[in-house]
């Protein structure tokens, strides 16, 4: 054996993982199939702008061992997520807050909003949700529901509201307080320079194989180490014997406009069923960059739209209804009894992440295993 760890997978987890193991003293492998490292959270430079090239990543914790860990890789600025929501010509604030109802009910109190809200989930009479429609009027009432959720929810996931099943809104924010601020962790900010340098100071001094399709190598890179750290499909690696775990995904659409300021804010969801993407981002709002009295002339955007994935799309969320989640607890029963491999990531562990979550999981797995 040439390497004590093949990492498949250079995203955030395999890369904390390898990181950790040439700490440590391992020898290590990592492989990727893509032509660069950083999984999803993958940056790059356009016309001077770091652009987010796999969606908005905007990191946020509370996890005090999670932050520490992350910031010995990077600074990172003070951004704090706060979306917009435009609904035809109508503009929110996100998440919902005061400010978002005052513009839908010019009300000023919280006890007016409560009011409203209370008033019409009465109105609905929904005791128990049959589906999504009915749970998120439950719990917003029915103008936020028809105006900044249903639309949205019905692009993200390409079926009718009343189609999808109640579980997948357990909960919707509402904050009675004039704050925008998206997240409650303590902890927020985007890495100053991308996030493309993070990995690649994990991995500095490894040796890294990018376009290398492990499962097209298997049998050739599998013996070169001990054990594989493998974050790719979990189906995939057993040859989809359960069945196909199913995904949305996402196309980009990524242009560079030649003006400053194109939507003043970082990320505009788009609410309205009949726009056919879900979101634009504004990548230079990241880094602040039409306040820092630097000017840059020009700005690039990103249209979102999600789709259905198809094999050989690249899988971004994980379809945990009833019937994927029964499908994959019969591969992750057989992964239990692998010695030679550890599955991570939201792929290998058919989960979604935040990126904090995917740290805290490979520090842990880290832990364990070495």
């Amino acid at each position: 054996m040439t390497y004590d760890f093949l990492i498949v997978g250079a995203g955030l987890f395999g890369s904390i993982f390898a990181h950790e193991a040439a700490k440590r003293g391992k020898r290590v492998l990592v492989v990727d199939k893509r032509a660069h490292v950083g999984g999803n959270i993958y940056t790059r430079e356009v016309a001077g702008i770091q652009v987010h090239e796999y969606g908005a990543h905007i990191f946020h914790t509370s996890n005090e061992r999670v932050w520490n860990y992350i910031n010995r890789f990077a600074v990172f600025n003070r951004y704090t997520n706060a979306p917009l929501a435009r609904y035809k010509d109508e503009v929110y604030n996100l998440p919902f807050n005061m400010n978002t109802f005052h513009a839908i009910w010019g009300v000023r109190t919280p006890e007016e909003a409560r009011a409203r809200i209370d008033q019409q989930i009465r109105e609905a009479g929904i005791e128990t949700p049959r589906n999504l429609e009915e749970q998120a009027i439950r719990l917003v009432g029915r103008d936020i529901y028809e105006k900044l959720v249903k639309g949205y929810t019905e692009k993200q996931w390409g079926k009718r509201a009343d189609e999808l099943p109640a579980f997948i809104i357990r909960r919707l924010p509402v904050r009675f307080v004039y704050d925008n601020n998206y997240f409650n962790d303590t902890c927020q900010g985007i890495p100053v320079g991308g996030y493309t340098r993070i990995i690649e100071k994990m991995l500095d001094g490894l040796e890294v194989r990018l376009e290398t399709d492990f499962l097209k190598e298997r049998q050739a890179l599998s013996a070169l180490a001990e054990k594989i750290v493998y974050t790719g499909m979990i189906d995939a690696w057993y040859d989809y014997c359960y069945g196909e775990l199913e995904y949305r995904s996402l196309r980009f659409e990524t242009q560079v406009l030649d003006m400053e300021n194109y939507q003043g804010n970082a990320v505009v969801n788009y609410t309205e069923y009949e726009v056919p993407y879900t979101r634009i981002i504004e990548h230079k709002h990241f880094e602040f960059q039409c306040q820092s009295g630097t000017v840059n002339p020009r700005t690039v955007v990103t249209k979102e739209y999600p789709h259905v994935w198809r094999h050989g799309d690249e899988p971004y969320y994980p379809l945990n209804d009833e019937k994927n989640n029964a499908i994959y607890e019969k591969y992750r029963a057989r992964a239990a009894q692998e010695k030679h491999v550890i599955f991570g990531g939201r792929l290998g562990l058919y989960r979604y992440f935040d990126m904090h979550q995917v740290v805290e999981a490979a520090l842990d797995c880290a832990q364990r295993h070495l």
